[in-house]
């Protein structure tokens, strides 16, 4: 898996950057990329825009496949886009990356706690495929810190996703088995900027 390691390593080193304020964000002209693209991590990430996956990896043009959409849910369409990038491209390592005070997380909460019907139905959708995940923590009755609550909420979507898109495509899941593809998650802390990745392997946690 030494491509794997590779990028979560540029990935770990760039959020290193990010968080100390040593930004390097590598300058190369559009003119550079204009005859392809060779990005060597997918980043399935959240809509927010306090969390710009280049920023806080501290990467440049052509070094990630970023595909966000609010509370980075998975849908057929970021499945098809994932696949696009690992066999296009061969790109390695794909990052579902959740973030406190997820807004999608907390509205699905409050939908689950106190109904309501006037949501549209786009904007339930998106709430409906967070829901799922969310469950198990509800069923264990009430919370008494709801900061707890949130963060359990954030990594339980964020760990559904990672196994939305492994059991979602062939594709995907042949590339996993023939180690040239990994799917993690992992989360963003608000008030930091620190990435922390979720349940890796032993030999890259």
């Amino acid at each position: 898996m030494p491509a794997i390691t590779e990028a979560l390593n540029r990935l770990r080193e760039g959020n290193r950057r990010f968080v100390e304020r040593l930004l390097k964000l590598p300058d190369r002209l559009p003119s550079e990329l204009s005859s392809g693209q060779s990005p060597f991590a997918v980043i399935l990430g959240c809509s927010d825009s306090r969390v710009p996956a280049e920023l806080v990896f501290d990467q440049g043009l052509g070094d990630l496949f970023v595909i966000r959409v609010a509370g980075n849910i998975v849908a057929p369409t970021q499945i098809g886009s994932v696949e696009f990038a690992a066999t296009q491209f061969g790109t390695p390592l794909v990052v579902v990356l959740g973030h406190g005070s997820c807004g999608a997380v907390t509205a699905t909460l409050s939908e689950m706690t106190t109904p309501t019907d006037g949501a549209s139905r786009n904007l339930r959708s998106i709430v409906s495929r967070i829901e799922p995940a969310l469950k198990p923590l509800m069923e264990r009755g009430a919370w008494d810190d709801q900061d707890k609550l949130m963060g359990a909420a954030v990594r339980a979507n964020v760990r559904a996703s990672v196994q939305q898109l492994k059991a979602g495509s062939q594709i995907l899941e042949g590339l996993i088995n023939e180690r040239k593809l990994m799917i993690v998650g992992a989360e963003y802390n608000m008030q930091s900027g620190e990435v922390t990745f979720l349940d890796l392997p032993e030999e890259l946690a």
